[in-house]
């Protein structure tokens, strides 16, 4: 087990080394600088030239990522062109803000397709099963950022129940000090925790259903049946006990799924994340905020991915005989 855990570890490294690699070198190899205004202005070829040097983008690539590395070795993510301040700080003030949206994606996406599954397993091909297999089909194909696009216009600009963007009322609530602050959080997370969870739970819900309705045939099923047990118990106890196995598969692809979802809804709904973070930084060319932001994505979705292994080999030790 020690020597299969190390060698996920190891391409697990590798992986984000190489993410973070690539990003490097395609944001710089660009064209534009982060120092050039807009289009509608000129700049003074000295000044530009001042900002490169004191920043250091006048030096070789090859020289800026071996200084970069050495930097990242030491725990130093570089200083944001943009925002005057260090990224690990940026980073730090948006990702708690991701996670709050991603994990509140993740309730809902779970809940909710477990019992979507479950339902229509039991109903299988009847009215409600094919009304909720096409129904989820049709959410699953519906990008993120146009689900989110509905539901704000639907619920906040028409009914008007919920905000139409950010994360708490910037003047009463800007630090959550009080439980009507914290209130006044949830209430801005229902739209973009249900676009994201919604589109996830869709998904769920069919992989779900196929697993459920691959163990209710099998014969320790039958068996219970035939012991006279209930039926809620022969299908909570029983059948899903050993139908959830595709949930964690389903775990590790939810990280990248809600990462990159997050990027789209962070920006429809002016949710201060990582996401919306990320997209203003390669608007404006600010290579520092792009390498860190691609540098803690990856390592999340790799460390999703590694999570998932280490309880299918829980699971199932004839994995770790495989992989040996």
């Amino acid at each position: 087990m020690a020597a299969w855990l190390v060698r996920r570890l190891a391409a697990a490294i590798a992986i984000v080394f190489a993410v973070v690699t690539l990003t490097f070198v395609v944001i710089h190899a660009s064209q534009g600088s982060p120092f050039l205004p807009g289009n509608t202005q000129d700049i003074d070829p000295a000044t530009l030239a001042r900002l490169q040097r004191e920043w250091g983008t006048d030096r070789p690539l090859a020289e800026q990522y071996v200084l970069y590395l050495r930097n990242l070795l030491q725990g130093n993510l570089g200083e944001s062109f943009a925002l005057r301040r260090p990224v690990a700080d940026a980073l730090g003030d948006a990702l708690p803000n991701t996670f709050t949206l991603g994990f509140t994606a993740l309730v809902i996406d779970f809940a909710l397709g477990l019992a979507l599954g479950i339902y229509q397993a039991v109903r299988e091909r009847r009215v409600g099963d094919i009304a909720l297999g096409n129904a989820a089909l049709f959410v699953n194909s519906m990008p993120t950022f146009w689900l989110g696009l509905v539901l704000l216009l639907v619920f906040g600009q028409w009914l008007r129940w919920f905000p139409v963007g950010g994360k708490a009322d910037p003047v009463l609530c800007s630090t959550l000090d009080s439980f009507r602050c914290v209130a006044d959080l949830g209430w801005h997370l229902v739209l973009p925790a249900l676009t994201l969870g919604l589109v996830g739970a869709a998904g769920t819900a069919r992989y779900q259903r196929a697993a459920m309705l691959e163990v209710i045939r099998q014969d320790y099923v039958r068996t219970a049946r035939a012991k006279g047990l209930r039926e809620r118990r022969v299908l909570l106890v029983h059948a899903l006990r050993n139908a959830l196995l595709p949930f964690i598969t389903l775990f590790g692809l939810a990280f990248p799924f809600l990462l990159t979802g997050a990027v789209l809804v962070e920006t429809v709904f002016a949710w201060p994340g990582m996401g919306r973070l990320a997209v203003t930084a390669i608007f404006q060319r600010d290579y520092p905020v792009v390498t860190g932001a691609a540098l803690v994505t990856s390592a999340m979705v790799v460390l999703g991915n590694l999570i998932a292994d280490v309880l299918y080999a829980i699971a199932d030790p004839r994995i770790r005989v495989r992989d040996a």
